[in-house]
């Protein structure tokens, strides 16, 4: 039974005294005085504007919206009673988070929307929420943990492939996961592409001609057009649906299709198929998770949580059959462990076609808003969706062992965390900085003599790499070449490339932006460091960063303007991370060296003539033997070619023959 409403005046007044309480643990009259300027404007200390407001408020279902003194929406929520909902953010501040207490003392205004039903309401909310994605909504973090299998079929020859990042595509473009067991899914992928002919590259591999992939029949010619989008669509949406979970739905249309091409004496086709059903069949024959019903499809949902983090595993049972395994981490201060499992789903099966959402979903604690969700699964699956807290034994052991896996990811989060804070913590010791560096980048130079010079940005945010955050650069300056290189201008160059927008823009903040790095690590020693700091402090912003350097042969850490290196041991926490960095800096810089010179290595003398496009060179190339018999061959003789003109003829020559063209 919900409390009965009590005086908003009296409730708004005892919120305000607990929340500036707790917020001022010391007495400060300074900082009262700002605290009072501050929240003044705010409804928690206007009541009767509150009072107000909250009777406008109908108690039916629809969506509010919360607004702060300049008009930006602070959060969106839905409720089935507007009014109780609304109303029960300003009743007691022992029952808020401090991640809501904040922002109801930024909130000046209210505002709402009514619909008919709840599940409208749901749906509303979540639209509301893509769109405007206020940030008092953020509640499942976004930490790219977790990898998703990627379909993109906003293109015509859809590509499939693995990303920690969700949502960069287009709209049309399907995600699957997150998925907590990142060996099973690569095995899985690389199964799928052995059993099905799909698209293996992302790029062709050949401009004229199928790679070796089509002769052994893993690629049906897509580089090629030698299969039309319509049919190659068709082997994808199969695929589609081994990781929608229909794997068995999949089997039994692949039997109808042998038995049709056998009885049409389409032997051939009748084969190839069946191997794929066998492959498919095998594909979870190694199953560990089976459970008696196999007639039923659900999902199960469970959590585990400590004081600062929770972990969220999802099973999906298919036939029987555990077919996924999805995992989510959240802020465990951000609700109830029943309302983070209801974000959680909430959040899971807007992204996922109809056909995925299962029949019947066990939740591990009861949801605020139970009856509201199914509805709306129901309405968007086209059937009836049950949710609810299993009490009997087989099913509330499928919860239990979910919720187990639960603690365990929480166990081994909480390790690598722990292990990360000590490494930053000694880090900060070292470097002596204030507070914690959250946001650590590291720079690199890879060349072969000078030639093919790139730059590498790796960056570790609270520790761990965040490669959606990795940058390469190509090396731009025309003094670095092949024979000639030069890797302090390198350094130089990349870093000026980096920090450009804060040198060009002074009034861009920089201690609040995410995106601007407490400490910034060169890999090398005293000479790339000196060239790194001599341009940070032409573009005034070496005040506001720390820059280190990292020697490799005796693991040394120098400071700009010292002789001697910081007095550190290899093997400390604080070194160790900035080891990983260090290598990790190598090896993205290393591989884009390569894939540069690979690009290179295969590129033609003829790419680089301009006008001279793919169909000419192929004109060129069926005229003469090879490239050796066009540089020996004069204009009139190029000109002979069908399809090239003499101005153009002369531009083969002159590329060939550049003594010629100075004259």
């Amino acid at each position: 039974m919900p409390n009965p409403p009590q005086p908003i005046q009296e409730s708004t007044q005892e919120f305000s005294q607990d929340f500036i309480q707790e917020s001022t643990q010391e007495s400060n009259p300074e900082f009262s005085e700002s605290i009072n300027l501050r929240v003044n404007p705010s409804l928690i200390k206007d009541s009767e504007r509150l009072a107000a407001r909250l009777k406008e408020i109908p108690p039916q279902p629809g969506v509010y919206f919360m607004r702060d003194e300049s008009d930006r929406i602070l959060y969106i929520g839905k409720s089935k009673k507007l009014r109780s909902r609304v109303r029960s953010y300003f009743r007691d501040a022992q029952k808020l988070s401090d991640r809501i207490k904040m922002m109801v003392y930024q909130v000046r205004d209210i505002e709402f929307i009514v619909t008919d039903t709840e599940a409208e309401a749901l749906a509303l909310e979540a639209n509301l929420i893509k769109q405007h994605q206020p940030y008092f909504n953020v509640l499942l973090k976004d930490d790219k943990k977790y990898p998703y299998l990627c379909i993109t079929w906003s293109e015509d020859y859809p590509r499939i492939f693995i990303t920690r990042k969700r949502h960069l595509g287009k709209a049309k473009d399907r995600y699957y996961g997150p998925y907590v067991d990142v060996r099973s899914l690569r095995y899985t992928l690389y199964l799928i592409k052995r059993i099905f002919p799909l698209r293996q590259r992302p790029q062709p591999l050949f401009k004229d001609r199928p790679c070796l992939n089509y002769d052994l029949g893993r690629c049906p010619g897509v580089c090629q057009g030698l299969i039309t989008p319509e049919d190659y669509k068709q082997t994808v949406q199969k695929v589609a649906m081994i990781f929608q979970g229909r794997s068995s739905e999949l089997a039994d249309a692949l039997q109808i299709q042998m038995d049709q091409a056998a009885e049409s004496l389409n032997f051939e086709t009748a084969a190839r198929i069946r191997d794929q059903l066998q492959a498919l069949r095998s594909l979870h024959s190694d199953q560990k998770v089976a459970l008696p019903d196999d007639t039923v499809s659900r999902d199960a949902i469970a959590l585990a949580a400590n004081d600062s983090q929770a972990c969220i595993q999802l099973f999906q049972i298919r036939a029987g059959r555990l077919v996924g395994r999805l995992g989510f981490t959240a802020d465990s201060q951000s609700g109830t462990p029943g309302a983070i499992l209801q974000r959680v789903l909430e959040e899971h099966y807007q992204s996922v076609d109809p056909v995925e959402i299962p029949p019947e979903i066990l939740v591990q604690h009861d949801l605020p808003d139970t009856e509201m969700l199914a509805d709306y699964l129901s309405s968007h699956k086209g059937r009836k969706v049950t949710i609810f807290t299993p009490q009997r034994q087989g099913k509330a052991e499928l919860v239990d062992m979910v919720e187990k896996n639960a603690r365990y990811e929480l166990e081994r989060v909480q390790r690598v965390s722990d292990r990360n804070t000590q490494a930053l913590q000694d880090l900060a010791d070292i470097l002596d900085l204030p507070e914690l560096p959250r946001r650590i980048e590291g720079y690199d130079i890879s060349h072969i003599q000078g030639s093919n010079a790139v730059g590498s940005q790796v960056v570790f945010i609270d520790g761990l790499p965040g490669k959606q955050y990795y940058r390469h650069y190509k090396i731009k300056n025309p003094t670095v070449r092949a024979g000639h290189s030069d890797d302090f201008a390198s350094l130089a160059e990349v870093i000026t490339r980096r920090f450009r927008k804060y040198a060009e823009n002074p009034d861009l903040p920089r201690a609040e932006d995410p995106d601007f790095p407490e400490v910034i690590m060169i890999d090398g020693g005293k000479g790339q460091l000196s060239s790194v700091v001599a341009m940070l402090a032409e573009m005034d912003l070496l005040g506001d960063l720390k820059v280190i350097s990292l020697a490799k042969q005796r693991e040394e850490i120098f400071l700009p303007g010292e002789s001697l290196p910081l007095p550190t041991e290899a093997e400390q926490p604080g070194v160790q991370l900035l080891r990983r960095l260090r290598d990790e800096a190598h090896r993205f810089a290393v591989s884009f060296h390569r894939q540069q010179r690979s690009t290179q290595a295969r590129r033609s003398h003829l790419d680089e003539i301009p006008g001279l496009g793919f169909q000419r060179q192929k004109l060129l190339l069926a005229h003469f033997p090879s490239i050796d018999y066009i540089r020996a061959a004069t204009p009139e003789q190029i000109k002979a070619v069908p399809g090239l003109g003499p101005h153009l003829a002369q531009e083969i020559f002159n590329y060939f023959h550049p003594q010629n063209s100075d004259n």
